[in-house]
This record gives structure tokens, sequence and C-alpha cells, in this order.
């Protein structure tokens, strides 16, 4: 099959070599018309409901706009290529014209999920990040997840200020760049995922507010600004037809949904995995969310979404790791190991309660849903490059703890994530960067600063300054880990840690998260867990996990497939759980039918 179209409402569609169907939602418009360069324009055809459309003798290859207004061209809000940045023109794409090597990919089963988040840019755009998938593969992930390609304006961006969803960033390379990186990760065995945000556009260049202004709902406010209106059914095609548009022309494997508690209809999310699963029956497609309401019932099996970004492990394990309590830890930072246990046993550790840090009630109970609902990390790019220095855990944990934390993590039944770099400890900060205009640029800069004036250790405006600035290209380049750097001690040893756990998990854990369930969680210690899972094939895994700098009191037995320290397995036969020690052990379904259990064998 020479490629794959997803038929699209809005925007320009190849209809023949040399013909091309221009469609644009303009309510606020009483005439539109199309300009292609070096044409003579022509004027639009208003349909119903605020719809424009034209049809043009043009092909693939053709630059045009929008005029919208005698003083106001604009590009394509659904364009599939820039010819420069989001201010320039559009650019018609045949979607057609990639030749692929692995047409018949089907995709892989969630269960076998190792995500591992990556910023396309810091990593040589979508050529370094194709040329990296061998070392991925190795290392044993599964699935890599690029952080938003949308475009945005400028070179440098984390990609949550994209104005033009459908088009892939010129910065990272073209729409045949991406393909062949989605098409050689599929030829490796590697689901490809991408983050996107249908919460809200970047303050420069999101000219639908110029003839779409009932794309927004002013009643309604995020961060952002006015929220997008998905009462309208102009919006709600927009947003579902690009999620099938990057699901079907460039066969991303899954999509992962930015802040979605931004979105005021929370019902169209239930709508557009409905419309999702319904039109993409070939192959397996998997729907994560961002969701600080931790929405329970959004998940499989009774909602339509695979899992969700768990925040509050994220927000448990951090303090217990750092120490730190400031900002959104506040509501983590006590009884870290109790709230851990929860987490590890129940999904969420908010499931309705009252959130201190957010003045009001927050989440659904979580306990009924499988563990593989729920997406497990140590870092990502939020929790890093939202700090002001961008320091990553290996500058901020005892390695000790920090190592048997991966375990923790890498090991648990829930589906792991991994930060580009996590796996060799690398220390080149994350920061967040940016490339705006000379009028937005120092704004950002001064909010940015201003965000970090309520913390203690930026209470002295000096030492604010010192924040690097997001728009200075240094700060993008220092963001871009080394992977040399994983050939040097002691990064060399945590990189040999890392691969060894995902072979053990993908040996030993894998197999066996198809129906399986929590059977128990609790603390042990002030930073210490003790949690056990039935396995679908009737396993009991055991993880003991002591992230603090005391021993504590724990015993068990059963086969041990890990220890994160020599003989740490020995000591927590004799009771003892030691400091910054992770065990896990299986039993068997025949062992666990025993009356007295297993006796603990030495690990494998």
């Amino acid at each position: 099959m020479s490629g794959f179209v997803q038929a699209t409402r809005w925007g320009a569609t190849l209809l023949a070599p040399d013909r091309t169907r221009f469609r644009l939602w303009a309510p606020d418009c009483s005439t539109v018309g199309l300009e292609v360069e070096d044409r003579a324009p022509l004027p639009m055809q208003a349909e119903a409901d605020g719809w424009f459309a034209v049809e043009a003798p043009v092909g693939a290859g053709a630059r045009y706009r929008f005029r919208v207004a005698p003083d106001l061209l604009v590009p394509d809000p659904a364009s599939r290529l820039q010819a420069g940045d989001v201010h320039d023109a559009s650019v018609v794409v045949d979607p057609q014209a990639y030749r692929w090597r692995n047409p018949g990919w089907a995709g892989r089963p969630w269960h076998e999920a190792v995500l591992y988040e990556i910023h396309a840019g810091a990593m040589g755009g979508f050529a370094g990040v194709e040329a990296a998938l061998p070392r991925l593969q190795a290392l044993g992930v599964t699935a890599i997840e690029l952080m938003p390609i949308a475009d945005f304006p400028g070179t440098r961006n984390w990609g949550y200020d994209g104005v033009l969803p459908y088009a892939p960033d010129n910065s990272f390379g073209s729409p045949h760049d991406l393909k062949s990186l989605i098409d050689t990760a599929h030829g490796l065995g590697l689901m490809v995922f991408l983050d996107v945000v249908y919460n809200h556009f970047g303050p420069d260049g999101a000219y639908l507010h110029a003839y779409a202004k009932r794309f927004f709902n002013e009643g309604v406010h995020t961060p952002w600004g006015a929220a997008i209106d998905f009462r309208q059914a102009a919006v709600r095609e927009y947003f579902e037809e690009n999620a099938l548009y990057w699901l079907q022309e460039y066969r991303f494997d899954g999509l992962r949904f930015d802040a979605v508690h931004a979105i005021a209809e929370a019902e169209w999310l239930a709508t557009l995995a409905t419309r999702i699963r319904s039109e993409i029956t070939d192959r397996q497609v998997h729907l994560v969310l961002e969701n600080e309401r931790n929405t329970a019932s959004l998940l499989r099996p009774q909602g339509g979404f695979d899992a969700q970004w768990n925040d509050d492990g994220h927000n448990v394990l951090h303090p217990l790791l750092t120490g730190e309590r400031e900002g959104y830890y506040e509501d983590f930072a006590d009884n870290g190991a109790t709230k851990l246990a929860t987490v590890l046993e129940q999904g969420f550790l908010f499931q309705g309660q009252h959130s201190p840090h957010l003045g009001a009630r927050r989440g659904e109970p979580s306990a009924h849903l499988p563990p593989t609902a729920f997406v497990l990390f140590l870092q990502n790019h939020d929790q890093v490059g939202n700090r002001a220095f961008g320091e990553r855990l290996a500058t901020l944990a005892h390695p000790e703890a920090l190592s048997a934390a991966a375990a923790l993590v890498l090991l648990a039944p829930q589906i792991p994530m991994l930060f580009m770099g996590e796996e060799w400890g690398s220390t080149a900060p994350f920061l967040f960067f940016t490339d705006h205009n000379d009028e937005l640029a120092p704004l950002v800069t001064d909010g940015r600063r201003k965000e970090f004036a309520k913390f203690a250790a930026f209470q002295d405006p000096a030492r604010r300054e010192r924040i690097p600035d997001p728009n200075d290209a240094g700060t993008f380049t220092a963001s871009a880990a080394d992977p040399d750097e994983a050939l040097r001690p002691p990064h060399d040893a945590i990189l040999v840690l890392h691969k060894r756990l995902l072979a053990l998990r993908h040996a030993h854990i894998v197999p066996g998260l198809p129906g399986a369930r929590a059977l128990g969680a609790h603390a042990v210690g002030d930073a210490a867990v003790l949690a056990r899972w039935r396995l679908g094939d009737g396993r009991v895994l055991t993880i003991a996990s002591n992230l603090g700098p005391e021993a504590a009191g724990c015993s068990v037995t059963g086969q041990v497939v890990f220890e994160s320290m020599a003989g740490a397995a020995g000591s927590l036969g004799a009771g003892t759980l030691p400091p910054r020690s992770t065990i896990v052990l299986l039993t068997t379904p025949d062992a666990v039918a025993a009356a007295d259990g297993p006796m603990m064998k030495g690990p494998g």
C-alpha cells in the first residue's frame, strides 16, 4: 500500500494530482477567499453553519492561505504542513506520497507497553529519534512517546504552545521524516505514541480567534485563556478528525491527551474514544489520559481509555526520594509510605478526598481497575522541566534509593514510563524552553521567574534572576541528554540495571499482566512498603521496597526475582528490609495453594 488517508472536513483534501478541495469554518465571516501563491484569488462558496469551500486546480506542494478580512490572510488551521512557521503559508500534502515498508503492522497489546517519553527536538529531530530506535529496543522499551509536535512559533518549544495541530513542526523534520520514524519503529516491533493538546492553543499564531470566535467559550476560562468550546459541532469534528488523522495517516499506535481536566465538556472525551474505537478496527490503538480529576470511570473496562498518567504515584515517590514538600507535593509528603501503598494497591491516591493544595475534592474510586490502567513513572517532562533549574532525580536523590525506586516502578504491574536519559541517570537538566517573538519573550521569561516566588528557595529576587531564560537558545541546547554519558561510570552501571530490570519485566511480569489484580499493600516503615498482586496466570508477585535510610521490619518468602543490593533478599528472609532496597519475589500457583507457602530461593 502506498499510503493511508484520513478523510477530514477541515482543511485541504487532495482529490486528484491536480485538484484540491479547501474547506474552512469561519462563522464570523460573510466572505472568505482562497489565495494560492502564483495564482489569482478564488472566492470560497458559503455553506451552512459557517463553512466555506472551494475546489482549485492545484496539487501537492501548492502554498495557500485564506483571506478572512481585507487586511488579514491566515494559514489553514488544519494545515498538514507549513511552508515556514505558524504565520506563513500552508502547503497541500499528498498523504499517499510516502511508501510504507510495514503496512501490515497491527500493533502490540497494551500490557506489553514500556513507555519512553521523548522531546523530538532534544534528540535531533525525527531523524535523530529514528536513529536512536535500535538503542531503545535493546534497552527493553516497547513504545516511544513523542511530546507534542504540532507546529508552534519559532524553532524551540516543549510543544504545548502549538497552534496548528495537524502540522508537524518543521524544526523536527518533514512529514516524510515522521512517517519514516514510525515505519522504522514498527519494523523493530516498537509502538509510537503522540502527546496531543486539545485543551488550548499557544499564545502566538492562533488565528481562529479572528474569524471563529465560537471556537472558544469566553464564559469558561482555563490557565491558557478562554476554553475551547466543545459544544460546537465544528470544534468536535476538528479534534476528533485530528486524533484519527495522526492514528490513520501517520500510523501512530496511541495518543496521550494532555491536561483533559481543562476541557469543560468532559463528556466529549467518551465520545472521542468511542469514535476512535469504532473507526480503527484493523489494529491495536491505545488511548492515555493526563487528567487531574482522576476520573476512573473514563478508564477501561468501563471507559474507552486504556490508562491515565498517575501523577499521584509520582507525587508520592518524589518526596520519599528527595524530602521535598512544597507546591503540589504538600498533599503527598506526609505518611508517604502509607500513601505509596494506596497507589500500588488501588491506583489513585485521591479518589474523592479533599485536596488541600487544590482546595477541592479530587478523584473517583479506582480500586476496581486493573493495575495496567495506570502509567507509573519517576520522571517526565513536567516533573523535571517545571523545576526552576530542570534537575533530574539523578542529582537530587540518593543513588541506592533511586535504584530501588526504579526497580519498584519497572517491575510493578502498572505500565512503566521512562523519561529520555533516565535509563543512564543523565545529569543534563531538562529546562523549560521557548522561541517566542520579541514582544512575548520577555513576558514569558518574567512570568516563568515569578512562578517560583512562592517557593522558599526563590524568595530572593536575585536568585530568581538566575533561573534560565526560556528563550535563550542555550536553555534548549543544555536540555539535550548525551547518550555517550552512559558509557562512563557510574552511568554505565545505571544503564545495565535498567536493561536488567526491563528484561526481568518482559520475562516474568508481562506474561501475567492480563487479569492481574492487587491483593493488598501496606506500609512497613516510614518509607517502606510491602505490596502483593495476583497475576492473571495465578502467580503472586510481591514487592518489598524501602526508599528510606533506615531498615524496616518485614519478612516475606518466595522465589526471588530481583534484589537491588546484594544480600537484601537474605535480610528480608530474616525479617529485615534493608534501607534503600527493593526485593521482588514470585510465588507459583502451586506454592500459593500450599498452606505453608514456599521457602525463599536465590535471585534469578
